[in-house]
């Protein structure tokens, strides 16, 4: 498949780096800079323009492409862009935009704006956020089979009770399968004598139920949160704290400009408002902030949202949870004690590059970047699997698969050996990297 992708920015390198793998990759940038020092990292051609130019996307082979990904900063450009390329209706478009009221607008209608899929980055990553908060440990959180299955990556506390325990051990849970486990830059695939260590990363699949109940396995001190502090009412702190409100919590919200704290209080009325600076101590111990379950630093400035994370945890708050516009700082600020970053930028690259393979899926979440992926597929009825058992199908793959789940008819099974595999299952599968495309054939 040919792509194009315009913006060399963060988003649009990791999306060109993610693809290029299997893809023949074009970038196109305003920015010569950018262009030239992604041509050297990256095996993509690159053309030095505005990508919302015709002939800039003329030059880089629109004619030909089968999809173009218009990943600016900016929602405007990204929206004309895309709307540029609809004067070649072969080309499937995709646009990242930040604001929500662009994406509201594109689900009202059939193609509007000539773009046939699009990304909000603000609400991406609010959506990420109250994913994970609802689980302690939880790094990533996806749902598959219309929500039917879950998958969830842990990081085992090194005093949680699971760790010393055999996998076997540890699975006393219903519908619950390990998938794998990260562990020192490794990806292991877990059997039943796999001993559980402090610090992996556990990737399990099963059922709502059974993922949170093995949450709390993990770390039976740190129950679901019940007093949630959402610091910062920018577009990603008020879209969390909407999706909070929507899942029954009755989270605080900090903001510092009146004006904007009128309107956040207007908008939220289960969520109780406070007008102050979310960095000023004598406030945040006042409001016994360090008795909350969790806090959300979702304030405009990386700087910012690391100092409001660390303050919180210093005064005891039990989880914080950071945004972290710049990719590359996500893993400094897990490192230095903020227990989960959230990037916009990487949810969105990710986010993209997921739904780029998962046309050919019916949902893929990707693991480590995209060193695995957990993919859904719905089973044809002139597929190869079907009436064959799991074992029988798993013979025929490489090492690196493991089968999560099957849903049947609204109902969860979890597959064993013997399991047979009929038309119209939805079967959730973890896979390696190097045996997506066996498994994709397959199934």
């Amino acid at each position: 498949m040919r792509v194009i992708v315009v913006g060399a920015g963060e988003v649009g390198s990791n999306i060109a780096g993610d693809l290029a793998t299997d893809h023949d990759v074009v970038v196109v940038d305003i920015d010569g800079e950018r262009v030239d020092a992604l041509s050297y990292s990256h095996d993509v051609l690159t053309v030095e323009g505005d990508g919302s130019d015709v002939d800039t996307l003329e030059e880089a082979g629109i004619a030909e492409a089968d999809m173009l990904i218009a990943s600016t900063d900016d929602d405007s450009t990204n929206i004309v862009t895309c709307g540029t390329a609809g004067v070649f209706p072969e080309t499937f478009t995709i646009a990242r935009v930040k604001r929500p009221q662009f994406l509201r607008t594109w689900e009202r209608g059939d193609r509007t704006f000539g773009v046939d899929f699009m990304v909000c980055t603000d609400l991406l990553a609010a959506e990420t956020i109250t994913g994970v908060i609802g689980l302690p440990t939880a790094q990533d959180v996806d749902t598959f089979a219309e929500g039917l299955v879950q998958m969830a990556e842990f990081e085992l506390p090194e005093d949680s009770p699971v760790v010393g325990q055999t996998v076997q051990e540890a699975d006393r849970f219903d519908s619950l399968t390990f998938a794998a486990i990260v562990r020192d830059d490794d990806i292991v695939i877990p059997r039943g004598d796999t001993v559980l260590r402090g610090g992996d990363d556990v990737v399990v699949i099963g059922s709502p139920d059974s993922v949170r109940s093995f949450s709390e396995a993990i770390a039976p001190e740190q129950s679901g949160p019940r007093d949630i502090v959402v610091v910062g009412g920018s577009e990603v702190g008020y879209q969390t704290t909407r999706l909070l409100e929507a899942r029954g919590f009755s989270p605080r919200l900090i903001e510092h400009d009146p004006d904007r704290a009128r309107w956040l209080a207007e908008k939220l009325p289960g969520t109780t408002v406070m007008q102050s600076d979310a960095t000023d101590r004598e406030f945040l111990e006042r409001e016994n902030v360090g008795d909350a379950d969790a806090l959300i630093a979702a304030l405009e400035n990386d700087q910012k949202n690391l100092l409001a994370g660390l303050l919180a945890d210093r005064l005891g708050t039990k989880r914080t949870v950071a945004v972290v516009d710049t990719v590359e700082f996500a893993d400094l600020f897990e490192a230095v004690g903020i227990d989960v970053a959230v990037s916009p930028r990487e949810a969105t690259a990710e986010e993209i590059t997921r739904f780029t393979r998962g046309r050919r899926a019916e949902n893929v979440s990707l693991i480590e970047g995209d060193r695995a992926e957990v993919m859904e597929f719905e089973v044809d009825a002139d597929g190869d699997a079907v009436g064959c058992t799991i074992q029988e199908v798993a013979e025929t793959l490489p090492d690196g698969v493991v089968f999560g789940a099957i849903t049947r008819d609204g109902e969860l099974t979890t597959p064993r050996g013997d399991t047979v595999i009929e038309a119209g299952d939805h079967v959730v599968v973890f896979a390696d990297a190097d045996a997506v495309e066996d498994v994709t054939a397959a199934l």
